[in-house]
């Protein structure tokens, strides 16, 4: 598969460049404040931001680049997913600057699915589906992170999904597998994975954010399935405008070290992932 997201048709590419481009504005709402959590040991929330300053924020959507956004914990503790009711804001490492917003909605135009991490009194970690910096920036002997993070307040956090599944991908042995949420291994499927000039970036947990159907990929029957990680060796391994977006997807070619940075499954596999729900936390391994 050449690109992750091309155009997936008019409508789709529409909504994705509206969201990366011209955000819509908000909801008539406010950061939630200190006087809506109950105190507790960590920062002090920030005062509450207007909807104009909230929308002027960049989207951390998948193809945007962000250097406020935070290096993702190397083993994050993912037990449940989450969504936000109205487009939010997240914080840099010292819970004061507005880094990014979280759109309500995803550029599919469905709730946008995040995941927290860690907790910090009020705080809440999430991980998030933009870049912080791009591989053409890391200088030598330095890598992107293929996984970013930022802090919002919890209370911001709305509808909560309980995530009893996890995917893990090993590189080296070429295989996919889902476990239960102790770790204890239920299916695995052997997998394609990125060549050595485009690799699958590996030491890393992401989850999975978005799924959807793209016929002109030949993908009219399984649905790509769209991490939140990146590409660490390339700013655009694919070749297109996709922000080196990591997908895992169905092909005939199901193996072997023969993708651009993506992770190919049969048929089979690639339902078996359909059926997790979004959030589902994904550990790429060597």
């Amino acid at each position: 598969m050449k690109r992750i997201l091309t155009a997936a048709g008019a409508a789709l590419l529409a909504v994705v460049a509206l969201s990366a481009c011209s955000p819509g504005t908000p909801a008539a709402t406010t950061t939630p404040t200190a006087s809506r959590t109950p105190e507790a040991a960590g920062p002090a929330l920030p005062p509450g931001m207007t909807p104009s300053a909230i929308a002027a924020l960049p989207a951390a959507v998948y193809d945007a680049v962000i250097p406020g956004l935070l290096a993702a914990p190397a083993e994050p503790r993912i037990s449940h997913a989450a969504t936000v009711a109205f487009d939010a804001p997240v914080y840099a490492a010292d819970f004061t600057t507005a880094v990014a917003r979280i759109p309500a909605k995803d550029f599919l135009g469905k709730p946008t699915v995040i995941v927290p991490v860690a907790t910090k009194g009020a705080w809440s970690m999430v991980l998030t589906a933009s870049r912080q910096l791009l591989p053409s920036q890391a200088g030598d002997g330095a890598s992107a992170p293929a996984q970013t993070a930022a802090w919002m307040p919890t209370s911001a956090l709305g509808t909560s999904v309980a995530l009893q599944h996890r995917v893990v991908v090993s590189v080296s042995a070429q295989t996919l597998t889902i476990t239960d949420a102790n770790g204890k291994a239920e299916q695995t499927f052997p997998v394609g994975v990125g060549t050595p000039e485009t690799p699958t970036p590996t030491g890393t947990t992401g989850y999975l954010q978005a799924r959807y159907l793209d016929p002109a990929q030949g993908q009219a029957v399984h649905r790509i399935q769209l991490t939140s990680l990146h590409a660490t060796a390339a700013d655009e391994p694919y070749g297109g405008a996709d922000g080196g977006l990591i997908g895992i997807h169905y092909q005939n070619v199901a193996f072997g070290a023969v993708s651009q940075g993506c992770v190919r499954l049969g048929a089979d596999a690639i339902d078996a992932v359909d059926r997790l729900p979004l959030g589902t936390p994904i550990t790429v391994q060597d």
